[in-house]
Order: C-alpha cells, then structure tokens, then sequence
C-alpha cells in the first residue's frame, strides 16, 4: 500500500504559494486514484498555520509540520534535514511538491539521503491497478511520456499551471510538530538580509497576468524608413511598468545581437518564447511585431487568451492563430495603453 506524501513550504506570511495549492490539487486527485492509500501532508517555513489551514479540507489524515525563524528563508542545510524528517516520520512512498525555485534545489537532496527517486516536470497521474504512471513533457523533443518506477520513495514535482489552485473548506486536524536537530554544517551559511534590483529591471514575472510579447518588428525601419530604437525601448519597457506584465521575445529579435545588430539592453534569451524557448502560463498574452506561427503554436499553448497587434490582416498568426487582433500600429497603440494606464 502506497503512503501519499504532499510537500510544501508556507511563504513569508505563512500562506500557500500558489504553485503549492495546484500541485495540493494534484496530489488530492492522485490520493482519489490511489486506492486504499493513505495520505498526508508536511509543511515547512517560520509559520505555517496559515497553511496547515489552507490545506486542512484536503482529506489528508496526518499533518507533518517543521517551523521556526530557521525554516523561514530558504536554505539548503535547513530544508534538507526538515523535509527528510517529514518523510521518514510519514513512512512516504510517493512524495508531490510544487515544483518551486526552493523546492527544485532542495528535494534532490532529499531523494538522494531516502535513497529514492525523483522526476520533475511531471504534467499528470494515472492509475491502472496499483501501477502509477505519470506524465512527463520533453519539450525539445516535443513529446509526452508516460513513466512509472518501481523504486520508492518516488519524488514528484509538479509543473505550475497543471491543476486548479486548491480552495476546498477549512477543517479542524491534528498537527504533529517535529523538531529538527541541526548539525555544525548549518552555520556555514546565514542569510543576513535581501537585496532587490529595481521593479523594472526584473522583465520575467511568472505571476503577472500579462505576457507581453515583442517581435524583430521593433527594430525594423518604421512608416517614416528609420529605425527608433531607442523610442521602442522606451515605449515596451513603459508598458510593462504600468501594466506590471512579463515580458517576452520572439527568437529573432534576442538572435539579433549574436548577428551583429542591435539588441533591447533589457533583454536576453530568457525572454524568448517558442520552439526553443519557454513555454509560460499566463491568462492573457499580447503579441506585438510579431511574425510566424512557430512561436505561438508552440510557446503559447498554455497562455488563455490571445491577442495580437499587426498591421497585416493576412500575417499567419493573426489568421486563426489569436482569438483577438488589433489592426494598428504597435507603437502608437502601446503609447496610448500606457498613457491610458
């Protein structure tokens, strides 16, 4: 019999990322496939009764939590020995955690300590008898597999934006708080505080509810034969302080300073979105100068609803592509959003 283990870290105010509540999601409906499996769920950070409430209406029947000021900030040498208490005491076979910047660097370790194994990526469950499989994406190869292990514990992380958020009803449950003993290792490393770039120059938000794309177009001579530069950089990276979106790039415009041309200074090949870039996750997306089907077929296959601006009507992404396009002139009609915003 399987013992179902979900994992996660409260953030700064003690509540569920929401990473942390789709992959709860997850592991609710793996526990539903699980026949006869139990099920429970261990917490790490400084406070973690907001969570412990948030998760309570999840069915679980154990809730495993590690808190403290030690616990609050991420660190590998504290959240290796917390998570690893939380699994032995929970006898966890199969372990689901959100596939988060802390969780993605400290549960390698974790397996490797249990003498488990562990998949990332992992894009849904099924269950035939007492076989589990899971569903894994390989982007570049453009495939879906499907895996299953007979090796436990068997670690899980889930992919944001595969599961609903989790919003079931609070309920009373038991807590079982495990104390952590820390070894001399622990001292090596101390967080003294944060130190945050700007609000602009930070361009990636997985968060925001926008993804602003922008294409070559930009850097193209404009109706008057020059080229402006200078007024598209200063007009995309308007737009995204007023609306707060993220932004990203065709590959041949983040290709054009490998060619010798010039480039945004704000932008890299992190930005790039399609074949060979990311694929993000957001309600809306925006596309601007932006020409073939390549990138948004592919890079944008999760985003919810798509809008274009494009001068041509006939262009191959604004024919079937985009559920809304915007015949207009990316420059002036970016301008007035931002003067509007």
């Amino acid at each position: 019999m399987e013992t179902l283990l979900f994992l996660a870290h409260a953030e700064d105010d003690g509540s569920l990322s929401r990473a942390a509540l789709e992959a709860l999601t997850g592991a609710v409906e793996l526990h539903r496939q699980l026949a006869d499996a139990a099920f429970a769920v261990g917490l790490i950070g400084g406070d973690v009764t907001p969570a412990v409430a948030a998760a309570s209406g999840c069915g679980a029947a154990a809730f495993y939590a590690v808190s403290g000021a030690d616990f609050a900030v991420s660190r590998y040498a504290s959240d290796v020995v917390a998570l690893e208490a939380i699994c032995r005491t929970s006898g966890a076979t199969v372990v689901v955690a959100p596939a988060t910047s802390r969780f993605n660097r400290v549960i390698p370790g974790v397996a490797q300590r249990l003498g488990g194994r562990i998949d990332t990526h992992v894009g849904g469950f099924s269950v035939n008898g007492a076989d589990l499989r899971i569903q894994r994406g390989y982007y570049r190869q453009r495939m879906i597999a499907t895996l299953t292990r007979a090796a436990r514990p068997w670690f899980l992380t889930l992919d944001s934006g595969v599961f609903p958020t989790w919003n079931g009803a609070p309920a009373q449950v038991p807590v079982t708080t495990l104390d952590v003993a820390f070894g001399d290792n622990l001292g090596r490393t101390r967080v003294v505080g944060y130190r945050t770039p700007l609000a602009n120059a930070q361009t990636i938000r997985p968060d925001a509810k926008l993804l602003f794309v922008a294409g070559v177009g930009w850097t193209k001579k404009q109706s008057d034969a020059q080229v402006h530069l200078d007024d598209a950089a200063k007009t995309i990276m308007g737009f995204l302080d007023k609306s707060g979106a993220s932004l990203g790039s065709s590959k041949s415009l983040v290709d054009q300073s490998s060619e010798g041309h010039n480039v945004f200074a704000f932008m890299s090949h992190l930005n790039q979105v399609g074949q060979t870039g990311s694929t993000p996750r957001h309600p809306k997306g925006l596309s601007t100068c932006c020409h073939g089907e390549e990138p948004h077929v592919v890079g944008w296959r999760f985003i919810g609803e798509r809008r274009a601006i494009n001068l041509d009507t006939n262009c191959g992404w604004a024919q079937g592509k985009a559920d809304v396009v915007y015949v207009a002139d990316a420059f002036e009609l970016v301008r007035k959003v931002t003067e509007l915003l």
